[in-house]
């Protein structure tokens, strides 16, 4: 009995140890859930928000995985180079994760570009949030949205308290905008009101382009 009894607590300490080190399918497929026609849980709701936001459906979210979400995923494959087999692997979730928001993050860009911006243009306001997209995409900001966002000193309105503040539906389809692609800013990963900055630094970035208050650089 004995005998048996501490090989079921090693067994157990084995298998505690293999979830924190993520190297069990179960940890695996919580990190990069894999989907495919007739999928239907939480994740294909995410999945669904992502692809629509993105532009690549437009029927209404239901959390099933059909033939209208599969032809979805295989333009978005194609569209950023990956095999369009209509199937969600980890290549594709990395691709989502990196050209696309889920609603949560949807929010956080809303309200960055609110609190940054919204006195400026549309245009202007699409351009502070084609930086975060650019950064996202860079990966040298973060892994998410909020890696970026929430990085000490990167965005005033987050040190100051302005970005608690309610974003308008202005704010929502910049935002929305500038996750589909429209860039104004030539790239850039970084803006700074030229009236206000007091960074030698920002200034000797390469800028690329002034639109209203902001200058955007490199």
């Amino acid at each position: 009995m004995k005998s048996a009894f501490w090989k079921t607590a090693t067994f157990l300490i084995l298998f505690s140890l293999i979830l924190i080190n993520g190297n069990h399918p179960a940890a695996q497929a919580a990190a990069a859930p894999a989907l495919q026609q007739g999928s239907a849980n939480g994740d294909v709701w995410d999945l669904q928000f992502r692809l629509r936001l993105a532009g690549f459906y437009q029927m209404p979210l239901d959390g099933l995985y059909g033939a209208n979400t599969t032809a979805a995923v295989s333009r978005f494959q194609a569209n950023y180079g990956l095999t369009a087999d209509g199937k969600v692997g980890a290549q594709t979730w990395t691709a989502l994760k990196k050209y696309s928001l889920n609603q949560h993050e949807l929010d956080i860009l809303a309200k960055v570009i609110y609190s940054e911006a919204r006195g400026e243009s549309y245009e202007g306001q699409v351009a502070v949030g084609a930086v975060v997209m650019n950064r996202l995409q860079s990966g040298l900001y973060g892994d998410s949205i909020e890696d970026i966002v929430f990085q000490p000193g990167a965005f005033t309105a987050v040190a100051d308290g302005q970005y608690n503040l309610t974003p308008d539906s202005t704010a929502y389809w910049a935002a929305q905008d500038a996750v589909r692609g429209w860039d104004p800013t030539g790239d850039a990963l970084y803006y700074f009101n030229p009236k206000t900055a007091t960074s030698k630094w920002i200034w000797s970035r390469p800028q690329t382009v002034q639109i209203g208050n902001h200058i955007f650089a490199k």
